[in-house]
């Protein structure tokens, strides 16, 4: 698999070339910045349930993380990002419309390349497109009256959750998996994508490292309401640190480095860190669950260290 992943590699920089050498070169800022290549991963991991040789896989996989890449150009115009995987982000560096633009690049680069898979594939990647957009609508507007835990969740499954189960799907598609199987793998990248992304959100606030990828506390300084932030909100525990917290994440984003600190403090010991971190681990059990059509083999026993793997880089 790992061979797998290599011609990924060499096909994703092949991919974002042009005629133009500032397309070229502002299209292959983020993938060589690097990054956790999980669509790719995912779209491993379905076709060893088929034959993971099949020529298309290695395109299907280009195409996910294409898809990916280019969300990330345009999150950061929206976010007004300074960095992104540890360089300046493409908006700081060349300016927002070009930003914006090169997503759209990419985007253009993986329908072409979805069209080379047949139509299906063309109307998987624009329907996962779709509800890409339909969740960042939604975060953008907010709530909007319903409940904000729920609004949360549903965000992230339509940011993230769409576009790892689509993944998921195409390596067992592309893999020629049974239908059943394909279904059982899409079922699982939904639910591991939310409980992905909500332990990156918990790493902001735990980790006193950057596994995270960022500065710990970011989301917090920017005013970003990630699930244990939610939960604090919504908490009518009347201790004195509930209480303090509270009156703390209400003021919104927290540019002042003690109100941060201190808020950053009380949250890591916090109930609501507690609750998000069982939050985490109900997803990651609830993944591991939709594996049960799959045939035991290692392409299971990997998919199941996935979910150990998620529930656990946040404890």
């Amino acid at each position: 698999m790992l061979g797998l992943l290599d011609r990924v590699e060499v096909d994703l920089r092949a991919s974002v070339a042009s005629a133009d050498p500032l397309v070229t070169e502002a299209a292959r800022h983020l993938v060589e910045a690097g990054g956790k290549r999980f669509r790719p991963l995912l779209v491993a991991l379905g076709a060893q349930f088929g034959d993971p040789d099949d020529a298309h896989v290695v395109p299907a996989a280009v195409v996910m993380e294409l898809t990916h890449l280019a969300t990330l150009y345009h999150d950061d115009v929206m976010d007004e990002a300074a960095v992104r995987r540890g360089a300046p982000s493409a908006n700081s560096r060349w300016t927002n419309s070009v930003a914006i633009l090169v997503g759209d690049y990419l985007f253009a680069r993986a329908a072409d390349i979805a069209a080379s898979l047949g139509p299906e594939a063309v109307r998987l990647q624009a329907r996962t497109f779709a509800r890409l957009v339909h969740g960042q609508i939604a975060e953008t507007v907010g709530p909007r009256g319903t409940d904000p835990v729920a609004h949360y969740l549903h965000v992230i499954a339509e940011k993230t959750g769409s576009l790892i189960a689509t993944s998921a799907r195409f390596g067992g598609m592309f893999g020629g998996a049974s239908a059943e199987h394909i279904e059982a793998l899409a079922g699982y990248g939904e639910v591991i994508g939310v409980a992905f992304q909500l332990s990156d959100d918990l790493l902001d606030i735990a980790s006193e490292s950057v596994q995270s990828g960022k500065t710990p506390g970011t989301d917090l300084r920017e005013g970003v309401p990630t699930l244990p932030v939610l939960y604090a909100l919504a908490s009518d525990d009347s201790d004195a640190a509930s209480v303090r917290l509270r009156e703390i994440l209400a003021t919104g984003p927290l540019v002042d480095d003690a109100l941060h600190a201190e808020a950053l403090g009380l949250l890591r010991e916090s109930p609501a860190l507690k609750r998000a971190r069982e939050t985490v681990r109900s997803y990651a059990e609830d993944a591991r669950a939709r594996l049960a059509p799959l045939p035991e083999g290692p392409a299971r026993r990997a998919l199941e260290s996935l979910c150990d793997y998620i529930a656990d880089r946040t404890s």
